[in-house]
């Protein structure tokens, strides 16, 4: 049985080090993108069964990205979550509307990330690991 993939959007590259590493200790193949027009050329590619994204990327930021992921068939239906910054009131409504499924807020807690991350893709049907 193949792992399941993730893809990561994140310009940080300490925050997609640390995400990439609590994902692969959890049993996922972890695929990356630095900004959202490679994100997106990565996720139609690859096709992943869960998608990762920062809101402030370089580029088209996150919420370009959903709109642009949530507009194709094929990768409409992969769940999205935001790992973002954005903790203020209004920001989790706001980033649902956006077109995200579920968000994270940073800094993000190593000891439950990958946990957190395994029960949206369970919720969302998608089986990692």
């Amino acid at each position: 049985m193949r792992s399941k993939q993730v893809l990561i959007i994140e310009d940080n590259l300490i925050s997609l080090q640390l995400m990439t590493y609590l994902l692969e200790n959890a049993g996922c193949s972890v695929n990356t993108a630095l900004e959202g027009h490679g994100g997106l050329e990565k996720a139609a590619l690859l096709k992943p069964d869960l998608i990762i994204c920062d809101v402030h990327l370089p580029g088209i930021d996150g919420y370009q990205v959903a709109a642009a992921l949530k507009a194709q068939p094929g990768l409409a239906e992969i769940p999205l979550v935001a790992v973002t910054a954005l903790a203020m009131v209004g920001d989790r409504e706001k980033l649902l509307k956006g077109g995200f499924d579920f968000y994270i807020s940073k800094p993000i807690e190593p000891e439950i990330f990958a946990t957190q991350i395994l029960a949206v893709a369970e919720r969302e049907g998608v089986k990692i690991g």
